[in-house]
């Protein structure tokens, strides 16, 4: 006598992909939709599966048939059967990124700054008839700076002498 294994009608669902962060665990989203019994308004309704993946096959995205199963945790008792269709992922390639666009964000305001200076210093001293005015600019830029200093140690002055005169008025309080 030959001891053929017994077919068992296990439950199937097809569903989504949510989560694939555990070792051997995917989380597999199924949706159904019933009217409503006075209503009549069709409802969807979601489960979420904690499914056993041994091969760590699918990822997220996927849609998968899985299965009733022997428990496999606390929480499992579903085991993926097949992986239906894969997520599709975008191609791109690294080098397909405009270098130029990749170096723009990288630099910083000052190093922009810089170079703005570079290129205008160079552009002026190519045009003779420009020279007086870059002199002139050069000669504004270090008033400019001066008077920037000088509002900057007003600014701490005014808050020192705040800070200076809240100071006294918490020792008096206290």
């Amino acid at each position: 006598m030959t001891t053929e294994p017994v077919a068992v009608n296990r439950k199937q669902r097809v569903g989504m992909v949510v989560s694939d962060h555990g070792e051997k665990t995917i989380i597999v989203r199924v949706e159904r939709a019933s009217r409503h019994r006075i209503y009549r308004k069709v409802i969807r309704r979601t489960k979420r599966y904690h499914v056993h993946d041994e091969e760590n096959v699918a990822t997220n995205g996927d849609l998968v048939r899985i299965e009733e199963s022997r428990p496999m945790s606390r929480t499992k008792r579903w085991r993926l059967v097949e992986v239906m269709t894969e997520r599709e992922v975008a191609d791109v390639a690294p080098e397909s990124i405009d270098v130029d666009l990749v170096s723009d964000v990288q630099r910083s305001a000052a190093r922009a700054a810089a170079e703005e200076a570079a290129e205008s210093d160079t552009a002026e001293s190519t045009n003779d008839g420009d020279a007086a005015d870059s002199a002139a600019t050069d000669e504004a830029a270090p008033e400019a700076v001066d008077d920037a200093a000088t509002d900057d140690a007003a600014i701490e002055s005014e808050t020192e002498a705040k800070t200076e005169t809240s100071d006294d008025d918490d020792e008096q309080a206290g």
